[in-house]
C-alpha cells in the first residue's frame, strides 16, 4: 500500500514537473517574440523624425491650449485636423510627459504594436493551444505593415489594439451570454471610432455574427442584446462629433476636410463613404498618405495607375480593384505573404469537425477570425480610396488564422486519409506565392532568399511525404524530426516578410517617407537607402509634407512680420506643417490640409489684415486652394514677394516643396494694408 502511494505521488510530481516545463517553454518563447516585436517597433525610433508632419504639427498646436486640444486644432485654432481626437490626444499626452519630440509622438503606436502581439497570442491560445498562439504572435510581429505602422504617428496601430480588446470582450460575451460584456465590446469599438472613425466599424460584421450564432441565450434575446449594444456604440462613437457640431462655429476651429463645418459630415463622408467609393480623379488627400506623395510620383514608383486611377489612396497606390488586389505589386509585400496560408488554414480548421450548436470555443474563434478576414478582404478588394497602412486592420485575422491553420494542418497530417497531404502541399504553395508572385516583382533582395524559402519548404514537404508513404501512422505521430522540419518551413515562410519589414527598421531615417516597408518594384529600378529600398531622409517624394521649413523662408518672415500676431497664413496643411514644427510662432492654415476647406471668407481675411494680425500669406506648396475665395482675395489685394528674397536655392530647385506646378508664392499684405 505504501509503495502504491509512493508511486502515485511520484507520478503526480512528475506530471506536474512536465506541465511546468511545458508552460515555462511556452512563456519563454512568447517573451522572445515580444522582445522581437519591441525591437522592430522601437529600434532607432528617433531616426523616424516626426513621422507624419501634418499630425505632428497638430499635436504641437494642441499642447498650447485646452480648446485646441479638445477640438484637435491644426493651426492656431482656425481649422482642425481631419481625424477624430483620441489617437492624437494620446500622442499629445506622450509629448506632454516626455517633451515634444518625434519619438514621443511615435512611442504610443510602437507600444500598441507590442501589446497587439501579446493579445493575439491570448486570443488564439485559449481555443487552439499555445503553439497556435505563438505562431500567430510571431506572424503578427513580423508583418511588414504592422511594423511600419507601429513606427509612425498615424493612429492605426492604436485602433488595431482597440479592436483586439473589443474582440476579447465579444468573445467573453459569446461564452457567457452576459450582456455587460457585449456592451463593453460596443463601448470599446465606439472608442475606436474616435481614433479613426468608420475604419473601426470594419470589425462589426465579425463581432455581430459571432454573438448572433453562438451566444448561449435565446435567439430573440440575442437580437435585443445586439440592439442595446448598437445604442451604446452609436452614443460613444458620435459623442465627440456631436459636441463639436453643437459648439457655435465662432467658438471652435473649422472642421478640416468637411464642406459644411461638421464633424458628423467628416465621419460619414471624407472618413466614411468616400473610402469605399473613392473620390473620382481628383488628387486624393495624401495626409497620412504622405506615403505616396503626388499621383505622378506614385505612377512612376508603382507602375500604372496615377491620376486617372484616383491618385494616392486609389488605384495608383493600391492597384486595380478585384479579388487578387492584395497580391498585386502595390499591396502584396505589405500584407500578402501569408494570406494563402491563412485561407487554407481557415478551410482546414473549419472542416475538421462538423460544427454543432451551441458552438464550442474553436468554432467560435473560426467564426470570429474567418468573418474578420472575409470582411477586410472584401473591403480592400473593392474600396476606391484607402492608404496602404490601412491594411494593418487585416493583419490580426491573417496572423490568427496562420497559427490556427498550421496546427490544424499538422493534426490532419497525423491522421489517416487524403487530408494528410494538405500540409506538404500548402507549404509548397505558399512558398511559390512568395517567390514567384511577390519576390519576383521587386529588386534588391539577397540572391539566396528565394531559393532558401523554396528549398526549405520543398525539403520539408519531401520529408513529410516520404514519412507518410514509408512509415505510416507511427512515424507521423512520434517523430521529433517531423516537428522540427515543419517548424523550419514555417520560419522559412516568415523570412521574406521579416526581411521586408526590416527595411523600415534598418534603412536609416525615414523623414516623411512612405508608411510602408520593403523595396521598390522592379519597374522603378530600386531606390536609395539600401538595395531597392524606399527613399530615406530628405524631402519626401512628390511634395508630401515636410518636417522642416525652408530656413530662408522662416528667417524672412520673422525679420519682417513686425507687430503681426501670426507669422504667416498658408493655403494648405502641406505648407503649414513644417513652419509649425520649425518655429514656436502662431501660424494660420487658410484652407485645411488639402487646400479645399472654406475656412475664411474674403471679408474675414480683409479684417485680419486691417487689424494687423497677419501680414504674409504663403499660397501653394500643396494640392488645391487655387480656386478658393481666400486665395483669389490674396492674389488681388496683396503684393507678391520676389522669390529670391525668401526662398533658398535648394527649395527653389525642389519646386518649393510642393507638387509639380504648385510651387508656393509669398504675398505681402502689409505694404498696402490688404487693399
Amino acid at each position: 500500500m505504501t509503495q502504491e502511494l509512493t508511486q502515485e505521488r511520484t507520478s503526480v510530481t512528475g506530471g506536474a514537473r512536465t506541465l511546468a516545463t511545458k508552460t515555462t517553454w511556452h512563456r519563454l518563447v512568447l517573451a522572445a517574440i515580444l522582445v522581437l516585436s519591441a525591437f522592430l517597433n522601437l529600434y532607432n525610433l528617433t531616426g523616424e523624425g516626426y513621422g507624419n508632419p501634418y499630425y505632428a504639427a497638430g499635436v504641437k498646436d494642441m499642447l498650447t491650449s485646452w480648446s485646441n486640444f479638445f477640438f484637435v486644432s491644426f493651426d492656431s485654432g482656425f481649422v482642425s485636423i481631419d481625424k477624430p481626437p483620441l489617437g492624437l490626444w494620446i500622442q499629445a499626452a506622450s509629448a506632454y510627459l516626455f517633451g515634444f519630440h518625434g519619438w514621443a509622438l511615435l512611442l504610443p503606436q510602437a507600444i500598441a504594436g507590442v501589446l497587439c502581439v501579446a493579445l493575439i497570442y491570448h486570443l488564439v491560445r485559449r481555443p487552439f493551444g499555445p503553439v497556435a498562439g505563438l505562431i500567430a504572435a510571431l506572424a503578427l510581429a513580423v508583418t511588414p505593415i504592422v511594423v511600419a505602422t507601429s513606427r509612425n504617428n498615424t493612429a492605426d496601430m492604436l485602433l488595431v489594439l482597440t479592436v483586439l480588446v473589443a474582440a476579447w470582450a465579444v468573445v467573453r460575451a459569446t461564452e457567457t451570454g452576459r450582456l455587460r460584456w457585449l456592451l463593453l465590446c460596443a463601448l470599446i469599438v465606439g472608442v475606436g471610432f474616435n481614433i479613426k472613425m468608420m475604419q473601426a466599424f470594419l470589425v462589426l460584421p465579425a463581432f455581430y455574427l459571432l454573438y448572433l450564432v453562438a451566444a448561449p441565450v435565446p435567439r430573440l434575446r440575442r437580437f435585443v442584446h445586439l440592439g442595446l449594444a448598437m445604442l451604446v456604440l452609436v452614443a460613444v462613437s458620435l459623442s465627440w462629433a456631436v459636441v463639436v457640431d453643437l459648439t457655435p462655429p465662432t467658438e471652435r476651429p473649422y472642421v478640416g476636410s468637411s464642406q459644411h463645418n461638421s464633424a458628423l459630415e467628416l465621419a460619414s463622408g471624407y472618413n466614411g463613404l468616400s473610402r469605399l467609393v473613392g473620390r473620382g480623379n481628383e488628387l486624393i488627400n495624401p495626409q497620412g498618405g504622405f506615403n505616396v506623395g503626388s499621383a505622378s510620383d506614385e505612377q512612376s514608383a508603382q507602375g500604372p495607375g496615377g491620376p486617372g486611377g484616383g491618385g494616392p489612396g486609389g488605384v495608383g497606390e493600391n492597384g486595380e480593384k478585384g479579388p487578387f488586389r492584395l497580391l498585386d505589386q502595390q499591396l502584396a509585400g505589405q500584407i500578402g505573404w501569408l494570406l494563402p496560408l491563412a485561407a487554407v488554414g481557415l478551410l482546414a480548421a473549419g472542416t475538421q469537425r462538423r460544427p454543432r450548436l451551441p458552438l464550442d470555443r474553436k468554432h467560435q474563434a473560426l467564426v470570429l477570425w474567418g468573418m474578420w478576414l472575409l470582411t477586410m478582404y472584401g473591403f480592400f478588394s473593392i474600396a476606391g480610396m484607402f492608404h496602404r497602412y490601412y491594411l494593418v486592420m487585416l493583419a490580426p485575422a491573417i496572423a490568427a488564422l496562420v497559427g490556427i491553420g498550421v496546427t490544424a494542418l499538422w493534426r490532419d497530417y497525423r491522421s489517416p486519409g487524403w487530408r494528410g497531404w494538405l500540409l506538404p502541399l500548402t507549404l509548397v504553395e505558399v512558398a511559390a506565392v512568395q517567390d514567384y508572385i511577390i519576390l519576383s516583382s521587386y529588386e534588391g533582395w539577397p540572391l539566396w532568399l528565394a531559393p532558401a524559402i523554396s528549398g526549405l519548404c520543398l525539403l520539408t514537404a519531401g520529408v513529410l511525404a516520404i514519412s507518410r508513404i514509408r512509415k505510416g501512422q507511427e512515424a507521423r505521430t512520434s517523430s521529433k524530426m517531423l516537428v522540427g522540419s515543419v517548424s523550419v518551413a514555417i520560419l522559412a515562410l516568415l523570412m521574406a516578410p521579416s526581411a521586408w519589414a526590416s527595411y523600415g527598421v534598418f534603412g536609416g531615417e525615414v523623414g516623411g517617407g512612405p508608411i510602408a516597408a520593403g523595396p521598390r518594384p522592379v519597374e522603378s529600378g530600386g531606390g536609395p537607402g539600401g538595395p531597392g529600398g524606399p527613399p530615406r531622409g530628405g524631402p519626401p517624394p512628390g511634395g508630401g509634407p515636410r518636417a522642416e521649413a525652408d530656413p530662408a523662408l522662416v528667417e524672412y518672415l520673422q525679420a519682417n512680420k513686425g507687430d503681426a500676431e501670426y507669422l504667416v497664413a498658408s493655403s494648405s496643411g502641406m505648407a503649414t506643417s513644417p513652419i509649425i514644427l520649425s518655429t514656436d510662432e502662431k501660424v494660420i492654415n487658410l484652407n485645411g490640409f488639402e487646400g479645399h476647406d472654406p475656412v475664411f471668407s474674403a471679408d474675414e481675411l480683409a479684417g485680419l489684415v486691417d487689424k494687423g494680425a497677419v501680414r504674409f500669406f504663403l499660397v501653394g506648396g500643396g494640392p488645391g486652394s487655387s480656386e478658393m475665395e481666400s486665395t483669389g482675395w490674396i492674389e488681388d489685394n496683396c503684393q507678391q514677394v520676389p522669390q529670391e528674397e525668401w526662398q533658398s536655392p535648394d527649395a527653389a530647385e525642389q519646386g518649393g516643396g510642393g507638387p509639380p506646378g504648385r510651387a508656393p508664392t509669398l504675398y505681402d499684405c502689409g505694404a498696402t494694408g490688404g487693399r
